[in-house]
């Protein structure tokens, strides 16, 4: 979905995204700590939102006829020629600013999504044997923000209890250090945790190979990285689909070969059912059908703002967003913690 929202401004249809990202976390979020942390990420999305919104009304220049407020000029030394500072801002700047800053919070907002859904403690069992040192710290560090959701509800509703009546910014000081805190050692407990588990390297790795390896999978990436911008930008989509297909295969390779002198502890590994493959299907179908529609008739998912136009809605890249609705019933319905701990 946050793929979907890239390849488009039009902001009915990025409600719609967000619309479908937030009915989907409303009915299959559970009740663990990383569950509450979707609210934090609209939150930083509406930030995101306003933060474009200012930087176009500071950097904006005139640009659009319909002009709101005139503002005074900054002047600039001729180091910065071409950049102005303030002065008429315009109906086009606002629009602008406010539907770049959409997209970016819908995408935010639909990553926010998936770490309110998925476990992330979860990802070691997915990764490669190559890369399970470095999933075990991204899965410490993705897991702090979860951490932090919940750390923030225990921490008030401390508060409370105790008779805290303060709020706004005199309640920030006793609020964020015991936040940090608490979200902190969550996550060094669960990172000695794993480490009381097994996760470690066993057995010498030759330097060579050890090398030839990290080659390998950093050149597979950066042809990744390229190959994703490529596909993801309208005008670089030439070299896009061979740069990411000769990425996977290079850092596929890599992966390979270093996996196969690591050994690590598994514990009842997770599978693919088929619910698991309709659900990763309905994202893919949603970027799919929008990619396409911007190769064919692009019109509908930029609004125009020269001349001023109302966004359309066209049929085609709207029920691709909708595709995204099916997984809050094809997903089976997540375990309690009660259940969990059974």
């Amino acid at each position: 979905m946050a793929v979907t929202a890239s390849r488009t401004t039009n902001p009915v249809l990025l409600a719609m995204v967000l619309a479908v990202v937030a009915f989907v976390v409303v009915n299959r979020r559970g009740d663990a700590p990383w569950a509450f942390a979707f609210r934090l990420y609209v939150y930083l999305g509406a930030a995101v939102v306003v933060m474009r919104v200012l930087f176009r009304v500071l950097l904006g220049g005139p640009q659009g006829e319909h002009v709101l407020l005139v503002l005074p000029v900054i002047p600039l030394p001729e180091v910065a020629a071409g950049i102005q500072l303030l002065g008429p801002f315009t109906l086009e700047e606002l629009l602008g600013g406010f539907y770049d800053g959409l997209r970016l919070a819908t995408m935010l907002i639909c990553v926010g999504a998936a770490n309110a859904l998925a476990n992330p403690k979860r990802m070691l069992k997915g990764l490669p044997s190559a890369l399970y040192e470095v999933g075990a710290a991204v899965v410490v560090a993705l897991s702090v923000a979860p951490q932090l959701a919940e750390s923030v509800l225990r921490v008030k509703r401390a508060r409370r209890l105790r008779g805290g009546g303060q709020r706004g910014m005199r309640a920030l000081h006793g609020i964020i250090i015991p936040v940090l805190s608490d979200a902190m050692d969550r996550s060094l407990a669960l990172a000695a945790a794993m480490d009381v588990r097994g996760y470690g390297r066993s057995g010498d790795v030759p330097t060579a190979l050890r090398r030839t390896t990290g080659a390998l999978v950093v050149a597979g990436l950066l042809g990744v990285c390229v190959g994703v911008y490529g596909l993801m930008d309208g005008t670089t989509r030439a070299f896009g689909v061979p740069l990411l297909l000769a990425g996977l295969v290079v850092a596929g390779t890599g992966f390979l070969l270093g996996g196969r002198n690591v050994t690590k502890s598994a514990y009842r590994p997770d599978r693919w059912r088929a619910a698991d493959v309709v659900v990763a299907a309905c994202g893919i179908a949603a970027a799919a059908v929008l990619y396409l529609t911007s190769s064919v008739d692009a019109a509908n998912l930029y609004p125009s703002l020269s001349p001023l136009r109302w966004p359309q809605l066209a049929p085609l890249p709207a029920s691709g967003v909708l595709v995204g609705l099916l997984p809050a019933w094809i997903a089976p319905p997540p375990p309690s913690t009660a259940e969990a701990h059974r």
